[in-house]
């Protein structure tokens, strides 16, 4: 399989010099802030917190991607059973630990399939996994309870399986790096612009039983940031191909910028459900890992689709790198 250095890419230098620069900025800025006095303590906390949670992240987000396809497909399926984990202690479906078994082996199954480079096999997991979640308890004969494990079983695999993997399946392409990047910046770019526009603007709230804290105007503000935003870099990335048309490009951008938004708003329905405010701890200033990664389980399978309509990944590439002849 053809590979190409880590920074090959002139938007790969970009997007990672560019996040170094918005973090000391960043940094700088909320420095002036403590200094001067502005902002009510509990903000400017909040921001310290925020800003030294992406110090953290950014890096182990884009450390797997610059290091090389393996180190991505790994990456993903530790993020996938973590963010079961969460889920599975906050919905209870730990007490079912036959369909967590299925699930788990369900997401190890998808990104070896990416691993594998074999997209017939990737695609038709997803039916076969959710056939064996459906079945996997009926011979325990314990009909209470079928339908909620099974649809947890079901829900889970889907966004921390079959969602997440795209990412893994993405680096069959040997030009993958801008394009996760893209992603994964993009994504988390749209959750600080949500909040800063919603800080800066205020007004009517967009879903205030679903998410509180979340504003129309930081809706839109996110979804014009990182519509521009993903559409300029996708230009770059996909110049000379079909996609690299102007109203396909800002079609794309609208799509990830509505996705991250609408996984985040997602993750909040099933927090409000359950009762909880965030899945986990772990992260100062962003709750658990699914709080952090909620947007890119709905915008990582659409963005697949979408450029895989157009592009295609690694359709030059080797199929089949371990269960071939």
């Amino acid at each position: 399989m053809i590979r190409q250095a880590a920074f090959d890419h002139p938007v790969t230098v970009a997007i990672v010099g560019a996040t170094a620069g918005v973090l000391a900025f960043a940094g700088l800025v909320i420095g002036v802030m403590t200094l001067l006095g502005r902002g009510t303590p509990d903000l400017r906390r909040e921001l310290w917190l925020r800003t030294g949670s992406w110090c953290l992240l950014l890096p182990l987000m884009m450390g797997p991607v610059l290091l090389g396809r393996e180190w991505v497909i790994g990456a993903v399926t530790l993020l996938g059973i973590a963010c079961l984990r969460e889920f599975d202690r906050a919905t209870g479906l730990f007490r079912e630990p036959l369909v967590t078994a299925i699930v788990v082996i369900g997401i190890l199954a998808a990104n070896f399939a990416a691993l594998d480079h074999w997209y017939g096999f990737f695609v038709a997991l997803w039916p076969l996994t959710v056939g064996v979640i459906t079945i996997g308890t009926i011979p325990l004969d314990r009909p209470a309870g079928y339908v909620q494990r099974t649809a947890l079983g079901i829900l889970a695999y889907m966004l921390f399986g079959a969602g997440l993997a795209h990412l893994s399946f993405m680096t069959n392409e040997p030009g993958y790096r801008p394009i996760l990047l893209m992603l994964l910046t993009t994504v988390a770019l749209s959750d600080v612009a949500a909040f800063t526009f919603g800080k800066l603007i205020g007004g009517p709230k967009l879903c205030p039983a679903t998410s509180p804290n979340k504003s129309i105007s930081g809706a839109l503000g996110a979804l014009t940031v990182t519509t521009i935003l993903v559409a300029t870099l996708a230009s770059f990335i996909f110049r000379g191909t079909p996609m690299a048309q102007p109203h396909w490009l800002i079609l794309f951008g609208l799509m990830v910028g509505i996705g991250a938004q609408a996984g985040d708003l997602m993750l909040s329905s099933i927090k409000r459900d359950i009762g909880i405010k965030d899945m986990g701890t772990i992260l100062p200033g962003h709750g658990g890992v699914l709080d952090r990664f909620n947007s890119l389980l709905l915008v990582a399978p659409a963005a697949f689709h979408f450029i895989q309509f157009f592009v295609g990944f690694g359709l030059a590439q080797p199929a089949r790198l371990i269960t071939g002849p």
